[in-house]
């Protein structure tokens, strides 16, 4: 029988955190992060299988995704993320055997935390979006640009409006299109229920407006920010989907000279952007197993 997956809110950095949690509390610590436009039930299927091996796997709904509080300062940035999962790790008493898992964005806040706070972290796992040496070698090709072009539209005031109509239709193509064949209405179901409101929905568009714009980003999270573009210290597993429609396979290439060692980059087949939803198998397998050597 599967370990039942739970709620809980945590405090930690000033916000409320809703989460998702198996596993005993006893165990060290898995944090698992989500990206966009997705919430922390991506992890549905890792989780129960992080809480069989004996860790404590809990998966945090992102600030600004409800049910997790909106922070009054507004900021949406990689670097408020990477300092989210750092304070996280403190709230949750985590110690030198905690891990951090991250897909899409919470790719970018795994890799902010691990390199800020590498005492915190013992190994790393991360998916479909590269190490930023990888990633800065690949982001600005033609296909890519293709591929991003949502991240453009996103800097026009219009997009908060053209998103939000038709129940959140834009975001359910973009699922279709980064995950071709995958039927994601059980996901998008929460995606809805997580960013149904103007507020909320803004909060998901902030972490792209953020990326363009350095006005929008905290000076006081200089060092998160510039962490986020770091390699992880620690021995890391990336895995990216070989159809992935976000984020080019070439990318995971790219990867492959960067990690440090014991590192692993692995290249998912039939799967897409969503990969740990597509082939969660194979998905979970590798993780687990890199997770407890």
């Amino acid at each position: 029988m599967a370990t039942p997956v739970t709620e809980i809110q945590v405090q930690a950095g000033g916000l409320t955190f809703g989460c998702l949690t198996a596993g005993p509390e006893d165990g060290p610590l898995a944090l698992c992060l989500h990206g966009f436009p997705d919430t922390a039930h991506t992890y549905r299927h890792l989780l129960p299988e992080l809480a069989a091996a004996g860790f404590r796997a809990v998966a945090p709904f992102s600030r600004g995704y409800a049910p997790t509080g909106i922070p009054a300062d507004g900021r949406y940035q990689t670097g408020a993320l990477a300092r989210d999962a750092n304070a996280l790790h403190e709230a949750l008493g985590g110690n030198d055997r905690a891990v951090v898992i991250g897909h899409d964005w919470g790719a970018q806040a795994t890799y902010g935390a691990a390199v800020g706070a590498p005492e915190r972290w013992r190994r790393v796992v991360a998916m479909a979006v590269p190490v930023g040496p990888a990633l800065a070698g690949s982001f600005f090709t033609y296909d890519q640009i293709k591929r991003s072009f949502y991240m453009y539209f996103f800097q026009n005031p219009l997009a908060d409006v053209l998103v939000a109509a038709d129940d959140l239709a834009f975001v359910a193509w973009l699922w279709a299109d980064w995950s071709p064949g995958y039927d994601a209405t059980e996901d998008l179901v929460c995606v809805r229920a997580s960013l149904g409101t103007p507020e909320n929905l803004a909060a998901a568009l902030g972490y792209y407006r953020a990326l363009f714009d350095p006005a929008r980003q905290s000076p006081e999270l200089a060092a998160e920010q510039q962490a986020v573009s770091g390699v992880p210290p620690q021995p890391t597993l990336y895995l990216h989907g070989n159809q992935d429609g976000c984020m080019g396979v070439e990318a995971a290439e790219a990867s492959r000279a960067v990690f440090a060692p014991g590192s692993e980059v692995v290249v998912v087949e039939d799967a897409g952007h969503f990969l740990h939803l597509e082939q969660p198998a194979e998905v979970n397998r590798r993780i687990v197993d890199f997770l407890t050597r």
